[in-house]
């Protein structure tokens, strides 16, 4: 008999900029301050938040998407990382009905918030924006709340009120529309989180500022939201076992890699590094600022990140560059994503990079962002030709390739059909996009068992 899965509640938000991130975090360290074991979700491929969310509660950060995931993966991730918790705290993504656009799509959106609220059976709690508005808030909770039946709005949490009386007169407009009020959260500008052009500086670049920050959001949620009402809300209706990186993959294989980590790469998931273990790695982080590569690397992976931020200090790491281009250069298995690929080539932004790859890439003013169905065209360390993945792209920078490699990806439907991305040489495999590792563990142990060979044929001295 499956066990009872672990209590939630799902922040969401009409829209973006709502204020779902401080409330969220502040919810989870509160919450955490108060007693509970918290566990801490993130709707969506977002790497940002969840760094926020682990400084809040001492856990690790997870995402929950049904996008990259597949729907029938949500309710196992949740176990897994709701395990001994409490409580869980779910912040969602954009506004609450907001998802993967897609031709002809209405209604709640595929990936949305209220998605994963549905599939978890978790009630939700609003956070709105309450400036500039007053009686007006009675219609939109209304609205939210009866879009979608088979999603429950349980509470509010009103956001950024002005005054006392502001604060009394939401309080009777929510009463109208038959949400309860679980807080009321004053105006606090000082809270802002430093943002560059993806989001949100990440919180191990942002270092003692960022737990000084997730602190301030504590103090601020634990003064105005009812707690103990909020945590009587939480429920969830999962019924499947949790998710297990070693029932996801085979074993059996044993092998160093090591993990670009550090503040240029932080753009990775929890289970990638779980089911890399789970297949037999023994994981290595290391700093491509600062280290040189772990002893017995036989095999490598550089997440993505913002290098662009620290391309002089990456750049001026010449001897770790060097141990990465004669790595890649024994065929050694080598997995780079979005900011990785960057690594791997020539330069950025004129400045020496590993040379693993030809050619050179550069940071521009035009974002590339969406989900994207892809097939594999090449074998590789990961992948073999004809697997066709879900993954998301998410960059401002540029690549022109100076050989003619084969693509990592070659992207189908929608408006990029048939774009190419990334290359694979040898055992290199790089692109833009980012996938979620629970949705393809083979890929996982395919990579592992292609570390552990290499690594038996060449004695140890790869």
């Amino acid at each position: 008999m499956v066990s009872r899965s672990a209590p939630g509640v799902v922040i969401a938000a009409p829209a973006s900029g709502s204020g779902k991130t401080t409330v969220a975090t502040g919810l989870m360290g509160a919450l955490r301050r108060a007693g509970r074991t918290v566990a801490p979700f993130k709707v969506g491929p977002d790497y940002i938040d969840p760094g926020y969310h682990a400084l809040a509660t001492h856990r690790p950060g997870r995402n929950l998407d049904p996008v990259l995931q597949g729907e029938s993966l949500i309710g196992p991730l949740y176990r897994h990382g709701s395990r001994d918790a409490d409580i869980a705290v779910i912040e969602g993504v954009m506004g609450m009905f907001d998802g993967r656009i897609a031709e002809g799509s209405a209604g709640t959106a595929f990936g949305s918030t209220a998605h994963v609220a549905r599939l978890l059976g978790a009630p939700v709690v609003m956070v709105v924006d309450a400036r500039g508005q007053s009686h007006s808030i009675a219609a939109l909770l209304h609205g939210f709340s009866t879009f979608d039946t088979s999603v429950r709005v349980a509470g509010v949490i009103l956001n950024r009120v002005g005054s006392p009386r502001h604060e009394e007169v939401l309080r009777q407009a929510c009463e109208h529309a038959g949400v309860s009020v679980l807080g009321a959260i004053p105006r606090a500008d000082e809270l802002s989180v430093p943002a560059r052009h993806l989001g949100l500086v990440t919180a191990t670049e942002h270092g003692e500022r960022a737990r000084a920050a997730v602190e301030a959001m504590t103090a601020l949620v634990g003064r105005h939201v009812d707690l103990v009402a909020l945590a009587a809300l939480a429920d969830s209706r999962v019924a499947a076992e949790p998710w297990s990186a070693e029932a996801a993959t085979d074993g059996g294989g044993r092998a160093t890699v090591a993990l670009g980590a550090g503040k240029a790469f932080t753009f990775g998931y929890r289970e990638h590094r779980e089911l890399l273990t789970a297949a037999g790695a023994d994981v290595v982080d290391f700093d491509p600022l600062t280290d040189e590569l772990p002893a017995d690397t036989a095999a490598l992976v550089v997440p993505g990140g913002f290098p662009e931020e620290f391309v002089a200090e990456l750049s001026a790491n010449e001897p770790v560059r060097a141990q990465i281009r004669a790595l890649a250069a024994t065929g050694a298995p080598v997995h780079a994503e979005c900011a990785g690929l960057t690594y791997l080539l020539d330069d950025l932004d004129g400045h020496p990079m590993c040379g693993v790859l030809k050619g050179s890439a550069r940071f521009t003013d035009r974002l590339t962002l969406g989900y994207r169905e892809a097939v594999v065209v090449s074998d590789s360390p990961l992948h073999a030709v004809g697997d066709r993945v879900m993954g998301h792209e998410f960059h401002r920078t540029a690549v022109s390739f100076a050989d003619s490699y084969a693509p990592a990806w070659v992207f189908a439907g929608g408006n990029v059909g048939g774009r190419r991305d990334g290359a694979v040489d040898g055992g290199v495999h790089a692109g833009y996009l980012h996938t979620h590792p629970a949705a393809h563990p083979r890929a996982i142990a395919r990579f592992v068992a292609a570390a552990e060979s290499r690594f038996s044929t060449s004695g140890g001295n790869l």
